[in-house]
């Protein structure tokens, strides 16, 4: 570098040119992490030169555009940003998380493209999103549930074999993304219905919003499909397209308003119940940071994670009980549906297994789940009965 600043006129002049010169069949991307370095050694050598630097090159901190798949106004966003916060925290500024809603840049479905293609750095969404690319992408959260929770396909996902599963797929599609998982959900409601429904015959027929592998167990069932992001829900409701849908949680629901199109909300389900956030990175975008920076990226999933773990219990149970108190029905779905989405799922499976990948992949959370799950009963105690102890009469199954 110090040779390159000795170089007469033939060659860039200071840093900034050196940049900004490009020859030709030379690639004119260069890392941010290059850059950084450059910058800083450059002031070195210009402060030794006696000339002043200008501080702000190597002060600038490194921007991260960062979209999500959902709405501006989605608890989801503010999720997202509990991450993008931390991860400037921890960095001590030297990272800037941009945080983009849905739309941004590219629509909600778009964003795993949108970082393999480099138009993002990384972006905040949910496997499921991309099951249109391939439908094993469902199974990294809302696949089969065999008996376990969101937290126990979370463990699975890091310490059961789940991550290079992900990774041997990611590399399969030829994507240059890496991909992590946290804040395990709370299981997904069956979600809201016009008029109530007690089994069965009273969901055929039905236009129903769901997505991933959800749509096929669902059509199994009787309904009729269709994948719509968030944000489209409600008007579809309003204008007929659907006669009933789920998305996810009290507080995103509530916040698009499903209240206004429907009155009977139904919880509990097994049509997803094991989903987690992706949190997806560019490869490209990664490898160019230094390692303390890429660890922070990395670890902030986990603390991000319990983050907002304890906010969707405080956020979620106060809008139930709100939605609860401004005329809502809410229900537990009936047994009755809930026994047909397990033999539905027992149908579909034998249908996924014919791909030998997939196939892979659920012995694999099948094993872990007997193992695991086993514990986890086996070791809790029935909160139900310490619940009904002392809150007699509250819950109303």
């Amino acid at each position: 570098m110090i040779g390159e600043a000795a170089r007469g006129s033939d060659g860039p002049s200071n840093i900034w040119e050196e940049f900004m010169t490009v020859t030709p069949n030379k690639t004119a991307q260069v890392s941010r992490r290059s850059f950084l370095r450059k910058g800083a050694l450059g002031a070195g050598v210009t402060a030794a030169g006696g000339l002043a630097a200008p501080a702000v090159l190597a002060q600038s901190p490194i921007v991260v555009k960062l979209q999500t798949s959902w709405p501006a106004s989605d608890i989801w966003q503010e999720m997202a940003q509990a991450y993008a916060d931390r991860v400037e925290a921890m960095s001590g500024g030297r990272l800037k998380v941009d945080v983009l809603p849905a739309g941004a840049v590219v629509a909600a479905f778009q964003v795993m493209d949108a970082v393999s293609d480099g138009l993002i750095d990384m972006a905040h969404s949910v496997p499921v999103y991309w099951y249109g690319k391939n439908k094993a992408a469902s199974l990294f959260g809302t696949g089969p549930v065999f008996g376990g929770s969101a937290d126990t396909m979370l463990g699975w996902f890091y310490a059961g074999g789940g991550k290079e599963f992900y990774a041997e797929l990611m590399d399969t599609m030829g994507l240059d993304v890496e991909g992590m998982l946290g804040f395990p959900m709370p299981a997904q409601p069956f979600g809201w219905f016009k008029n109530e429904v007690a089994g069965v015959d009273d969901i055929k027929g039905l236009k129903y919003r769901t997505v991933g592998l959800a749509a096929d167990l669902m059509q199994s069932m009787g309904m009729s499909v269709a994948q719509l992001p968030g944000g489209e829900i409600v008007p579809a409701m309003e204008r007929g397209v659907i006669d009933a849908f789920e998305f996810n949680n009290p507080t995103s629901d509530s916040r698009f308003g499903a209240q206004d199109v429907a009155k009977n909300y139904y919880l509990s389900s097994y049509h997803q119940a094991s989903e987690s956030f992706e949190f997806l990175f560019s490869k490209s975008f990664m490898e160019g940071l230094d390692p303390d920076l890429q660890a922070i990226m990395r670890h902030a999933v986990e603390a991000a994670s319990t983050a907002n773990s304890a906010q969707a219990l405080d956020q979620y149970s106060r809008d139930l009980q709100k939605l609860g108190e401004s005329g809502v029905t809410v229900h537990r779905t009936p047994d009755a549906i809930l026994s047909a989405q397990l033999e539905a799922w027992d149908a579909l499976i034998p249908q996924l297994e014919e791909d030998e990948f997939m196939k892979r992949v659920l012995d694999s959370q099948r094993e872990w789940v007997e193992r695991v799950t086993y514990y986890t009963l086996m070791n809790s105690p029935d909160y139900q009965l310490a619940y009904e102890h002392y809150y007699p009469g509250k819950l109303a199954l």
